[in-house]
């Protein structure tokens, strides 16, 4: 039997842990305080990201400056699973050693009730972290640009992963996806917003080169084919792709055939831009104005 969007739970894994700490900071009182405010069944599944000058990360080059204890207790203190986003694909063995990474999962392996994760790429890197800080659960990241539905339905099988985020291109291969048992769906994923060239052909070497950059290798930055590229992100844009999930998508489509899990992306973007997709996506639309105006009149947090 299929159950109704109503009486399943809808989890968001939010961008930003370091990159958007000032918002957080904001929202979360909201969020707990005036549940009102938002759709019944929307929860924070798991705020991911990853500071600047991390070695082990990648998707995109991070930007987050925000002390990394404060953000553990942040976490913590609303019990959301915090995520590092370790997904450089590039990862050789004397990586692995790199202090600042691994203080990192010290630090964020244990902080509170909630388990916290690590999205990850390189196979290396996850066998390292699985031995060595076994109290994490892992994320098949999406910078391994899995299109063909037959290997993702075997990324789903791996025993490894809690979660895999599949390419944005399979999200709306509805008949494969609908027949998936319901414990693989229960691992799937979805990368809602992403706004890149629906046709690109070139993605796997846009991820690999944040990944050389993120190592501190010297190279060029790699030339977006998309006949777009100028507009840069815009979430406007974003909703006209063909592989969008929008909020009725997930209510009236997804949720009901077993799918629970929604990836926001937006870590190289601005907090005001940010806000728009929590509003959009978690935010009743009788309240939105009133979020917005909370946030905006938050004297600590630069909006933009």
């Amino acid at each position: 039997m299929i159950m109704q969007a109503e009486d399943k739970k809808i989890y968001y894994h939010l961008p930003g842990l370091f990159e958007f700490y000032n918002l957080y900071s904001a929202f979360l009182p909201l969020f707990r305080e005036h549940r009102e405010y938002f759709y019944d069944n929307c929860e924070i599944g798991s705020i991911y990201g990853a500071p600047q000058d991390c070695l082990w990360g990648g998707g995109r080059v991070g930007f987050g400056e925000e002390n990394p204890a404060g953000v553990a207790a942040l976490m913590k203190e609303y019990d959301i699973s915090a995520r590092l986003t370790f997904s450089n694909s590039l990862i050789r063995e004397e990586h692995l050693s790199d202090k600042k990474c691994n203080r990192l999962c010290e630090m964020f392996e244990r902080t509170g009730t909630a388990e916290n994760g690590v999205i990850i790429c390189s196979d290396l890197l996850l066998k390292y972290i699985s031995e060595k800080y076994p109290d994490f659960y892992f994320v098949s990241s999406t910078t391994k640009v899995i299109t063909d539905f037959v290997q993702f339905e075997e990324e789903l099988k791996r025993e490894e992963f809690r979660y895999v985020v599949p390419d944005f291109r399979l999200n709306k291969e509805h008949e494969s996806l609908n027949k998936l048992p319901y414990e693989l769906k229960q691992k799937v994923e979805f990368l809602c917003n992403e706004c890149c060239w629906y046709d690109c052909y070139d993605r796997k070497n846009c991820y690999e080169n944040v990944s050389r950059k993120s190592l501190g290798e010297d190279c060029a930055d790699h030339i977006c084919v998309s006949p777009n590229a100028a507009l840069g992100y815009r979430f406007s844009e974003a909703m006209k792709n063909p592989g969008f999930i929008g909020i009725d998508d997930i209510r009236e489509i997804y949720v009901p055939n077993g799918f629970n899990n929604f990836k926001i992306e937006g870590r190289s973007l601005g907090s005001a831009v940010i806000l728009e997709m929590l509003l959009y996506y978690m935010t009743k639309p009788e309240y939105q104005i009133i979020v917005r105006e909370e946030i905006y009149l938050d004297s600590m947090l630069d909006i933009f």
